[in-house]
């Protein structure tokens, strides 16, 4: 699984990143929206974590250029408290699943494998003619 970390709090980028190496995931990661679209444009990507507010691009952005790339890429977003209004504009872009921060590492990486292990299943099942 190759996963993008799209997040600016560097402790939050560098907890995140190890968990998931620890549970054998390839892992991206970028500080700022504009290099996440960059790279969802140019790699092929399983999972997106993104934070909401970053420099240069918001995760709302990032998950417009998801829904106009037409890719399925499950999503998870973060973000913090007071920020609802801007969670719903994020589940009507596409997004999968979101966590407030602070968050337990342990819960992502729950919410991951349920994202992740539901697109395998996906990919696994062959299209019935």
């Amino acid at each position: 699984m190759v996963i993008l970390i799209a997040e600016d709090n560097e402790l939050i980028l560098r907890t995140v990143q190890y968990k998931l190496i620890k549970a054998g995931h390839e892992v991206i990661t970028t500080t700022n929206g504009k290099d996440a679209i960059e790279k969802l444009n140019t790699m092929d990507l399983d999972l997106i974590i993104t934070d909401i507010m970053m420099p240069f691009a918001s995760g709302i952005e990032v998950l417009s250029s998801i829904k106009k790339l037409e890719k399925k890429i499950p999503v998870i977003v973060l973000s913090n408290m007071g920020q609802e209004e801007v969670v719903i504009e994020a589940f009507d872009l596409g997004a999968s699943d979101f966590m407030v921060k602070p968050f337990s590492p342990e819960e992502l990486l729950l919410r991951v494998k349920r994202l992740t292990s539901n697109n395998i299943s996906a990919r696994a099942i062959p299209d019935r003619v």
